[in-house]
């Protein structure tokens, strides 16, 4: 029995830390699918007019209502869906009725038929929609072609730049204007939002089960060993 002893309180001790990895894994989830609740109803709640000086932080998928005109400015963000396939965001410059420019995420255009350098005409619109600050740019993120009229991210700040804005981004949940609609909104959703922790949790907890395998295996060797 002196034999088992070391394996065995090795293995027991390895699968009691990987067990408890996977429970603060659920713990985790529950956390997370918490915050994404709040942010589901955050977004769904009743529009605003978007605040004087709106903050990242505090204001992130605030829901708003403007009127006004594009300002006949636009970029184009590359992007791909399941739906729909590839295609662009179109980033319009408006200007609202109080004076105030901001950037427009109309929504999504077809590839066919889009030429970057070219942008929409003016349009007097009604939006609704949420304030958003995507985080979308990494150091593999292409630099944009302005020259194009093309972005490969949703870099606010430098949107507002192109687009002589403030650095405030509304993205459309609907759109209503005085002609066809010019793109289908991509509203912004927590579907985006990473939630792995389910994942995490079944891998330590089967981790914790092979642990207990190789234990077992182990110590049925030095059995037979001893046989």
């Amino acid at each position: 029995m002196k034999r088992f002893g070391i394996p065995l309180v090795f293995g027991l001790l390895g699968a009691t830390v990987l067990v408890a990895l996977g429970l603060w894994q659920l713990e985790r989830l529950a956390w997370k699918e918490g915050v994404l609740a709040e942010i589901d109803a955050r977004i769904g709640a009743l529009p605003v007019a978007i605040p004087e000086v709106p903050q990242p932080e505090t204001d992130r998928y605030l829901p708003v209502a403007v009127s006004g005109q594009s300002t006949g400015d636009a970029l184009y963000a590359l992007v791909s869906t399941k739906e729909r396939g590839a295609g662009y965001r179109l980033l319009s410059g408006f200007e609202t009725d109080d004076g105030r420019r901001v950037i427009l995420d109309e929504g999504f255009l077809p590839v066919a038929g889009v030429e970057t350098k070219d942008a929409p005409p003016p349009i007097r619109m009604m939006v609704r929609g949420n304030l958003h600050w995507p985080e979308e740019t990494d150091s593999f993120t292409p630099a944009p072609d302005l020259e194009e009229g093309l972005v490969f991210a949703r870099d606010v700040p430098v949107l507002a730049q192109a687009l002589g804005t403030e650095p405030v981004l509304v993205v459309a949940r609907s759109i209503e204007s005085e002609g066809a609609a010019r793109a289908t909104p991509m509203p912004v959703t927590t579907a985006g939002i990473p939630n792995n922790h389910l994942g995490y949790a079944v891998q330590w907890f089967g981790l914790a089960a092979v642990w207990l395998g190789m234990t077992a295996f182990l110590i049925w060797r030095i059995q037979r060993r001893d046989v």
